[in-house]
Protein backbone atom coordinates (compact mmCIF):
# COMPACT_ATOMS: atom_id res chain seq x y z
CA UNK A 1 0.00 0.00 0.00
CA UNK A 2 1.31 3.49 -1.22
CA UNK A 3 1.92 6.10 1.32
CA UNK A 4 -0.74 8.62 1.59
CA UNK A 5 0.60 11.90 0.54
CA UNK A 6 1.33 14.93 2.69
CA UNK A 7 -0.79 17.45 2.31
CA UNK A 8 0.80 21.22 1.71
CA UNK A 9 1.63 23.48 4.19
CA UNK A 10 -1.36 25.94 3.29
CA UNK A 11 -3.94 23.27 3.66
CA UNK A 12 -2.62 21.67 6.62
CA UNK A 13 -2.82 25.25 8.26
CA UNK A 14 -6.80 25.59 7.72
CA UNK A 15 -7.50 21.70 8.33
CA UNK A 16 -5.24 20.27 10.81
CA UNK A 17 -6.82 19.85 14.49
CA UNK A 18 -10.10 20.76 12.89
CA UNK A 19 -12.85 17.68 12.31
CA UNK A 20 -16.62 18.89 11.80
CA UNK A 21 -18.03 19.00 14.80
CA UNK A 22 -19.66 15.65 15.53
CA UNK A 23 -22.19 17.28 17.92
CA UNK A 24 -23.49 19.95 15.84
CA UNK A 25 -22.12 19.62 12.87
CA UNK A 26 -19.88 23.27 12.96
CA UNK A 27 -17.86 23.77 10.20
CA UNK A 28 -15.59 25.68 12.04
CA UNK A 29 -14.31 24.39 16.08
CA UNK A 30 -16.29 25.52 18.90
CA UNK A 31 -14.88 27.83 20.83
CA UNK A 32 -14.68 25.43 24.68
CA UNK A 33 -14.46 28.12 27.19
CA UNK A 34 -15.61 25.30 30.55
CA UNK A 35 -12.62 24.88 33.18
CA UNK A 36 -13.66 21.66 33.90
CA UNK A 37 -15.05 18.68 32.16
CA UNK A 38 -17.14 15.75 33.17
CA UNK A 39 -14.70 12.49 32.97
CA UNK A 40 -14.98 8.73 33.78
CA UNK A 41 -13.16 8.05 37.33
CA UNK A 42 -11.63 4.61 35.52
CA UNK A 43 -9.77 7.43 33.14
CA UNK A 44 -8.12 9.34 35.14
CA UNK A 45 -7.62 10.74 39.05
CA UNK A 46 -7.82 13.86 40.83
CA UNK A 47 -3.93 14.50 41.07
CA UNK A 48 -1.88 15.06 37.45
CA UNK A 49 0.58 12.41 39.04
CA UNK A 50 -1.88 10.09 37.31
CA UNK A 51 -2.09 12.00 33.93
CA UNK A 52 -0.84 10.01 30.45
CA UNK A 53 -1.21 10.53 26.86
CA UNK A 54 -5.07 9.03 27.18
CA UNK A 55 -6.64 11.08 30.01
CA UNK A 56 -9.39 12.71 29.16
CA UNK A 57 -10.09 16.74 29.38
CA UNK A 58 -10.44 17.14 33.32
CA UNK A 59 -9.45 20.79 34.22
CA UNK A 60 -8.72 23.50 31.88
CA UNK A 61 -4.95 23.86 33.52
CA UNK A 62 -4.17 20.29 32.10
CA UNK A 63 -5.71 20.64 28.94
CA UNK A 64 -8.94 21.72 27.00
CA UNK A 65 -10.43 21.12 23.55
CA UNK A 66 -9.53 24.13 22.22
CA UNK A 67 -6.54 24.44 22.98
CA UNK A 68 -5.52 20.89 22.57
CA UNK A 69 -6.75 21.60 18.76
CA UNK A 70 -4.42 23.86 18.87
CA UNK A 71 -1.40 22.29 19.69
CA UNK A 72 -2.07 19.29 16.75
CA UNK A 73 -1.95 21.81 14.26
CA UNK A 74 1.10 23.43 15.57
CA UNK A 75 2.78 20.13 15.72
CA UNK A 76 1.44 19.44 12.33
CA UNK A 77 2.91 22.42 10.74
CA UNK A 78 6.30 22.05 12.52
CA UNK A 79 6.73 18.53 11.87
CA UNK A 80 6.98 17.51 15.28
CA UNK A 81 5.46 14.67 17.50
CA UNK A 82 3.69 16.84 19.64
CA UNK A 83 3.58 20.75 20.75
CA UNK A 84 2.56 22.16 24.36
CA UNK A 85 1.03 25.59 24.83
CA UNK A 86 1.24 28.04 26.98
CA UNK A 87 0.12 31.51 28.08
CA UNK A 88 2.95 33.26 26.65
CA UNK A 89 6.08 32.80 24.62
CA UNK A 90 8.17 33.64 27.72
CA UNK A 91 5.94 31.46 30.00
CA UNK A 92 6.97 28.67 27.19
CA UNK A 93 10.40 29.21 27.47
CA UNK A 94 10.47 29.74 31.06
CA UNK A 95 8.43 26.48 31.24
CA UNK A 96 11.50 24.50 29.24
CA UNK A 97 14.20 25.78 31.23
CA UNK A 98 12.95 25.31 34.29
CA UNK A 99 10.91 22.02 33.61
CA UNK A 100 14.52 20.54 31.62
CA UNK A 101 17.29 21.94 34.07
CA UNK A 102 18.25 21.20 38.00
CA UNK A 103 20.80 22.08 40.09
CA UNK A 104 24.48 21.29 38.57
CA UNK A 105 23.10 21.29 34.96
CA UNK A 106 24.54 23.87 32.36
CA UNK A 107 22.74 25.90 30.07
CA UNK A 108 24.81 27.33 27.05
CA UNK A 109 22.87 30.51 25.90
CA UNK A 110 23.26 32.68 22.80
CA UNK A 111 24.84 35.80 24.15
CA UNK A 112 21.89 38.00 21.93
CA UNK A 113 18.12 36.59 22.28
CA UNK A 114 14.95 37.61 23.38
CA UNK A 115 15.41 40.10 26.57
CA UNK A 116 13.06 38.15 28.77
CA UNK A 117 15.19 35.05 28.13
CA UNK A 118 18.41 36.49 28.88
CA UNK A 119 17.08 38.12 32.24
CA UNK A 120 16.06 35.22 33.02
CA UNK A 121 19.33 33.00 32.75
CA UNK A 122 21.35 35.92 34.56
CA UNK A 123 19.28 36.57 36.91
CA UNK A 124 17.00 33.79 37.66
CA UNK A 125 18.48 30.02 36.85
CA UNK A 126 21.34 30.53 38.91
CA UNK A 127 19.26 30.74 42.39
CA UNK A 128 17.92 27.40 41.39
CA UNK A 129 21.73 26.12 40.93
CA UNK A 130 21.90 26.12 37.28
CA UNK A 131 24.95 27.06 35.82
CA UNK A 132 24.84 29.58 32.93
CA UNK A 133 27.46 30.64 30.10
CA UNK A 134 26.04 32.55 26.92
CA UNK A 135 28.40 32.11 23.20
CA UNK A 136 28.01 33.90 19.89
CA UNK A 137 25.89 31.18 18.18
CA UNK A 138 27.01 32.46 14.89
CA UNK A 139 30.80 31.16 15.82
CA UNK A 140 30.54 27.39 16.25
CA UNK A 141 34.31 27.52 17.83
CA UNK A 142 32.55 29.46 20.56
CA UNK A 143 29.84 27.04 20.97
CA UNK A 144 32.01 24.36 21.26
CA UNK A 145 34.37 26.16 23.71
CA UNK A 146 31.11 26.98 26.07
CA UNK A 147 30.22 23.13 26.24
CA UNK A 148 31.38 21.41 30.06
CA UNK A 149 30.85 17.64 30.97
CA UNK A 150 27.22 18.80 32.40
CA UNK A 151 26.18 20.84 29.56
CA UNK A 152 22.49 19.82 29.58
CA UNK A 153 20.87 21.73 26.73
CA UNK A 154 21.81 24.60 24.28
CA UNK A 155 19.79 27.41 23.01
CA UNK A 156 19.60 28.94 20.18
CA UNK A 157 17.51 31.62 18.26
CA UNK A 158 17.63 32.02 14.58
CA UNK A 159 17.06 35.06 13.70
CA UNK A 160 18.14 36.34 17.09
CA UNK A 161 16.33 39.45 18.72
CA UNK A 162 16.94 42.27 18.02
CA UNK A 163 20.08 41.98 15.73
CA UNK A 164 18.67 39.34 13.06
CA UNK A 165 21.99 36.97 13.11
CA UNK A 166 21.77 33.95 12.49
CA UNK A 167 22.69 30.26 14.09
CA UNK A 168 23.47 27.15 11.95
CA UNK A 169 21.36 25.00 13.55
CA UNK A 170 22.24 21.33 11.72
CA UNK A 171 26.32 22.74 12.71
CA UNK A 172 25.06 23.78 16.55
CA UNK A 173 23.23 20.29 16.67
CA UNK A 174 25.59 18.40 16.24
CA UNK A 175 27.80 20.03 18.82
CA UNK A 176 25.08 19.71 21.01
CA UNK A 177 24.60 15.93 20.46
CA UNK A 178 28.57 15.30 20.41
CA UNK A 179 28.42 16.32 23.92
CA UNK A 180 25.13 14.49 25.33
CA UNK A 181 23.23 17.99 25.30
CA UNK A 182 19.95 18.81 24.33
CA UNK A 183 19.31 21.68 21.61
CA UNK A 184 16.34 23.77 21.58
CA UNK A 185 15.71 26.87 18.82
CA UNK A 186 13.56 29.73 19.45
CA UNK A 187 12.20 29.77 15.91
CA UNK A 188 9.77 33.04 16.72
CA UNK A 189 10.80 35.69 13.68
CA UNK A 190 11.40 32.71 11.72
CA UNK A 191 8.29 30.72 12.09
CA UNK A 192 7.77 27.23 10.44
CA UNK A 193 6.97 28.83 6.84
CA UNK A 194 10.55 29.84 6.91
CA UNK A 195 12.96 27.11 8.63
CA UNK A 196 12.07 23.72 10.60
CA UNK A 197 14.22 23.32 13.14
CA UNK A 198 13.62 19.81 14.19
CA UNK A 199 14.37 19.03 10.88
CA UNK A 200 17.96 20.25 10.75
CA UNK A 201 18.45 18.01 14.20
CA UNK A 202 17.10 20.32 16.86
CA UNK A 203 15.32 18.34 19.92
CA UNK A 204 12.65 21.37 20.80
CA UNK A 205 11.58 24.56 18.98
CA UNK A 206 9.97 27.18 20.91
CA UNK A 207 7.18 29.60 19.62
CA UNK A 208 6.29 33.79 21.00
CA UNK A 209 2.36 32.57 19.25
CA UNK A 210 1.58 36.07 19.83
CA UNK A 211 3.46 37.60 16.87
CA UNK A 212 3.71 35.63 13.11
CA UNK A 213 1.55 32.74 14.57
CA UNK A 214 -1.65 34.95 15.73
CA UNK A 215 -0.51 37.87 13.53
CA UNK A 216 -2.90 40.51 14.12
CA UNK A 217 -1.50 41.40 17.47
CA UNK A 218 -4.37 40.30 19.80
CA UNK A 219 -3.51 37.18 21.88
CA UNK A 220 -0.57 36.42 24.04
CA UNK A 221 0.57 32.68 23.30
CA UNK A 222 4.09 30.59 23.52
CA UNK A 223 4.47 26.66 21.99
CA UNK A 224 7.04 24.16 22.72
CA UNK A 225 7.45 22.00 20.12
CA UNK A 226 9.18 18.32 20.09
CA UNK A 227 8.96 14.52 21.07
CA UNK A 228 5.53 13.33 22.78
CA UNK A 229 7.25 11.64 25.92
CA UNK A 230 9.52 15.07 26.66
CA UNK A 231 6.16 17.20 25.95
CA UNK A 232 4.53 15.01 28.31
CA UNK A 233 6.74 15.53 30.96
CA UNK A 234 6.93 19.19 31.10
CA UNK A 235 2.87 18.60 30.71
CA UNK A 236 2.31 17.16 33.48
CA UNK A 237 5.49 18.90 35.68
CA UNK A 238 5.98 22.57 34.23
CA UNK A 239 2.37 23.51 32.41
CA UNK A 240 0.36 22.17 35.50
CA UNK A 241 2.42 22.90 38.34
CA UNK A 242 3.51 26.19 37.24
CA UNK A 243 0.27 27.18 36.24
CA UNK A 244 0.57 28.94 32.92
CA UNK A 245 -2.25 27.74 30.85
CA UNK A 246 -3.19 29.16 27.92
CA UNK A 247 -6.71 30.73 27.63
CA UNK A 248 -9.06 28.36 25.21
CA UNK A 249 -10.06 32.29 23.21
CA UNK A 250 -6.20 32.91 22.78
CA UNK A 251 -5.83 29.93 21.57
CA UNK A 252 -9.04 30.40 19.57
CA UNK A 253 -7.86 33.34 17.76
CA UNK A 254 -4.50 32.10 17.55
CA UNK A 255 -5.90 29.04 15.95
CA UNK A 256 -7.74 31.34 13.37
CA UNK A 257 -4.62 33.52 12.83
CA UNK A 258 -3.03 30.19 11.38
CA UNK A 259 -5.50 29.89 8.73
CA UNK A 260 -3.59 32.41 6.87
CA UNK A 261 -0.20 31.94 7.66
CA UNK A 262 1.62 31.53 4.89
CA UNK A 263 -0.42 33.71 2.88
CA UNK A 264 1.04 35.82 5.36
CA UNK A 265 4.31 35.10 5.68
CA UNK A 266 5.26 36.06 1.86
CA UNK A 267 3.47 39.16 2.08
CA UNK A 268 5.50 40.12 4.81
CA UNK A 269 8.94 38.60 2.72
CA UNK A 270 7.71 40.46 -0.09
CA UNK A 271 7.27 43.93 1.58
CA UNK A 272 10.32 43.48 4.03
CA UNK A 273 12.72 43.06 1.02
CA UNK A 274 11.51 45.80 -0.64
CA UNK A 275 11.62 47.71 2.24
CA UNK A 276 15.46 47.05 3.25
CA UNK A 277 16.41 47.35 -0.48
CA UNK A 278 14.70 50.77 -0.49
CA UNK A 279 16.24 51.90 2.73
CA UNK A 280 19.61 50.90 1.83
CA UNK A 281 19.89 53.24 -1.20
CA UNK A 282 18.31 56.36 1.15
CA UNK A 283 20.89 58.64 2.03
CA UNK A 284 20.05 59.43 5.80
CA UNK A 285 20.57 55.38 6.03
CA UNK A 286 23.97 54.55 7.34
CA UNK A 287 23.25 50.37 7.21
CA UNK A 288 20.42 47.92 6.70
CA UNK A 289 20.35 44.33 8.08
CA UNK A 290 17.84 41.97 6.19
CA UNK A 291 18.61 38.13 6.00
CA UNK A 292 17.19 38.52 2.45
CA UNK A 293 19.83 41.04 1.00
CA UNK A 294 23.01 39.99 -0.56
CA UNK A 295 24.66 42.59 2.32
CA UNK A 296 23.77 40.80 4.99
CA UNK A 297 26.70 38.60 6.44
CA UNK A 298 25.12 35.44 6.46
CA UNK A 299 23.53 35.16 3.26
CA UNK A 300 24.45 31.88 2.06
CA UNK A 301 23.61 30.50 5.77
CA UNK A 302 19.92 32.62 5.12
CA UNK A 303 19.40 31.03 2.06
CA UNK A 304 20.14 27.76 2.50
CA UNK A 305 18.30 27.75 6.18
CA UNK A 306 15.24 29.92 5.76
CA UNK A 307 12.48 29.34 3.13
CA UNK A 308 11.23 32.87 3.57
CA UNK A 309 12.97 35.65 4.88
CA UNK A 310 10.27 36.68 7.67
CA UNK A 311 9.33 40.26 7.82
CA UNK A 312 11.81 41.38 10.61
CA UNK A 313 15.11 44.16 9.31
CA UNK A 314 16.83 46.27 11.47
CA UNK A 315 18.16 49.86 10.03
CA UNK A 316 20.79 52.05 11.70
CA UNK A 317 20.75 56.30 10.81
CA UNK A 318 24.02 58.38 10.11
CA UNK A 319 22.01 61.28 12.37
CA UNK A 320 21.75 60.35 15.47
CA UNK A 321 19.56 57.47 16.68
CA UNK A 322 17.26 58.67 19.48
CA UNK A 323 16.42 62.23 17.64
CA UNK A 324 15.45 60.11 14.60
CA UNK A 325 13.64 57.96 17.23
CA UNK A 326 11.87 61.53 18.38
CA UNK A 327 10.61 61.99 15.24
CA UNK A 328 9.76 58.81 13.84
CA UNK A 329 7.41 59.42 16.88
CA UNK A 330 5.96 62.38 15.90
CA UNK A 331 5.95 61.89 12.18
CA UNK A 332 5.59 58.03 11.40
CA UNK A 333 1.86 57.98 10.06
CA UNK A 334 1.48 54.30 8.42
CA UNK A 335 4.13 52.64 11.03
CA UNK A 336 3.27 52.48 14.53
CA UNK A 337 6.16 53.40 16.90
CA UNK A 338 6.14 50.26 19.26
CA UNK A 339 7.49 46.95 20.10
CA UNK A 340 6.28 43.37 19.12
CA UNK A 341 6.36 41.90 15.79
CA UNK A 342 4.58 39.68 13.41
CA UNK A 343 1.81 41.76 13.33
CA UNK A 344 -0.21 43.12 10.21
CA UNK A 345 0.60 46.37 11.24
CA UNK A 346 4.13 47.34 10.18
CA UNK A 347 6.09 48.52 13.66
CA UNK A 348 9.01 50.02 14.61
CA UNK A 349 11.24 50.86 17.56
CA UNK A 350 14.48 52.46 18.43
CA UNK A 351 16.93 50.03 20.61
CA UNK A 352 20.10 52.19 21.86
CA UNK A 353 23.31 49.59 22.05
CA UNK A 354 24.76 50.85 25.33
CA UNK A 355 20.78 50.48 27.28
CA UNK A 356 20.19 47.29 26.30
CA UNK A 357 23.87 46.11 27.25
CA UNK A 358 23.41 47.72 30.33
CA UNK A 359 19.78 46.25 31.14
CA UNK A 360 19.54 42.92 29.47
CA UNK A 361 22.72 41.52 27.56
CA UNK A 362 26.27 41.62 29.69
CA UNK A 363 28.42 41.56 26.71
CA UNK A 364 32.16 41.80 26.63
CA UNK A 365 35.42 41.23 24.11
CA UNK A 366 34.91 39.55 21.24
CA UNK A 367 30.66 39.24 22.24
CA UNK A 368 30.27 42.57 22.20
CA UNK A 369 32.47 43.49 18.90
CA UNK A 370 30.23 41.16 17.06
CA UNK A 371 27.17 42.77 18.74
CA UNK A 372 28.08 46.24 17.34
CA UNK A 373 29.25 45.17 14.44
CA UNK A 374 25.61 44.10 14.09
CA UNK A 375 24.00 47.32 15.99
CA UNK A 376 26.33 49.92 15.73
CA UNK A 377 25.48 52.43 18.57
CA UNK A 378 22.19 51.41 18.07
CA UNK A 379 18.93 50.41 15.47
CA UNK A 380 15.19 50.50 14.67
CA UNK A 381 13.82 47.29 14.70
CA UNK A 382 11.22 46.84 11.94
CA UNK A 383 8.36 44.63 11.96
CA UNK A 384 6.87 44.93 8.19
CA UNK A 385 3.39 44.79 7.67
CA UNK A 386 0.73 43.97 5.47
CA UNK A 387 -0.20 47.62 4.28
CA UNK A 388 0.75 48.50 0.62
CA UNK A 389 4.45 48.57 -0.44
CA UNK A 390 4.33 52.23 -1.90
CA UNK A 391 2.77 53.76 1.53
CA UNK A 392 5.42 51.97 3.73
CA UNK A 393 8.07 53.88 1.65
CA UNK A 394 6.60 57.46 1.51
CA UNK A 395 6.09 57.43 5.09
CA UNK A 396 9.42 56.50 6.11
CA UNK A 397 10.87 59.13 3.63
CA UNK A 398 8.54 61.75 4.85
CA UNK A 399 9.76 61.10 8.56
CA UNK A 400 13.33 60.54 7.30
CA UNK A 401 13.83 63.82 5.41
Amino acid sequence: MSTPRKRAFSTRSIHSGEPVDPSTQAVEPSLVLSTNFVFDPDTAGFSAETLDDKTPNVYARWSTPTVRALEVKLADLEDAEDALCFASGMGAISALLLGTLRGGDHLVLSDVCYAGVAELARNTLPGFGIEVTTANFSDLDAVAAAIRPNTKLLWAETPCNPILRLTDIAAVAEIAHTAGALLGVDSTMATPVATKPLSLGADLVAHSLTKYLNGHGDALGGVILGGRERLSKLRQGALIHFGGALSPFNAWLIRRGLHTLELRMKAHQENALCVAAYLESHPAIKRVIYPGLPSHPQYELAKRQMHNMSGMLTFQTKEDGVEVARRFYRKLQVFTYAVSLGKQRSLLFYIPTEELLKSSFSLEGAALESYRDFAGDGIFRVSIGLEALEDLCADLDQALS
